[in-house]
């Protein structure tokens, strides 16, 4: 688990991030911590009043988290394909939320899935999707309605995690944001 002192610090780099974005306002710098050198899949959401207004990350870590941190911030807030990008006025109502990833396990079938505790990725084929541990929870949803919207996001009938050959993978987020729990 990271430090609270360590979670505050990313925070308020993201959010100095899109303030040195939108505002022009000096670039953010991160401590010497080690744990900015490790490579988890990351994920940066924006909301801004409740709903959802950007999220973009990496599955997988393929950067060093310090590097990983601004570039997910940086898609969060303007290259999320669902929304325009985040201007200037938006910015003190929008609420950062930061997901570190473990790494992804592959399970045999979706009965495997525990809602509320995995993140997951479908795929069949060349199509997939993913949702982190918190989307089936913060939308009342249970393990077949959870996967019906996956298979939806990935591009598939609703029904495929039931007649498709799907492969299935999961994953564990620690998710802390600005917003008290």
């Amino acid at each position: 688990m990271t430090g609270i002192k360590i979670k505050n610090e990313m925070l308020c780099a993201v959010r100095a991030y899109l303030r040195y974005r939108l505002l022009k306002e000096k670039a953010p710098t991160l401590s010497a911590d080690p744990i900015y050198n490790t490579r988890p899949g990351l994920f940066v959401t924006l909301h801004n009043h409740g709903e959802l207004r950007g999220c973009i990350g990496y599955i997988e870590g393929i950067r060093p988290l310090s590097r990983a941190l601004f570039e997910m911030a940086d898609a969060a807030a303007f290259r999320d394909p669902r929304f325009p990008a985040l201007r200037a006025e938006e910015l003190e109502e929008t609420d950062i939320e930061i997901s570190l990833l473990s790494p992804l396990q592959k399970v045999d079938s979706y009965r495997d899935i525990e809602i509320g505790k995995h993140g997951m990725i479908l795929k069949k084929g060349m199509q997939q999707a993913v949702f982190l541990p918190q989307v089936a929870t913060e939308q009342g949803w249970d393990l077949k309605t959870t996967l019906q919207h996956l298979c939806l996001k990935a591009g598939l009938p609703v029904d495929a995690f039931l007649k498709s050959k799907c492969e299935f993978y999961v994953f564990t987020a620690e998710v802390f944001g600005e917003k008290p729990e």
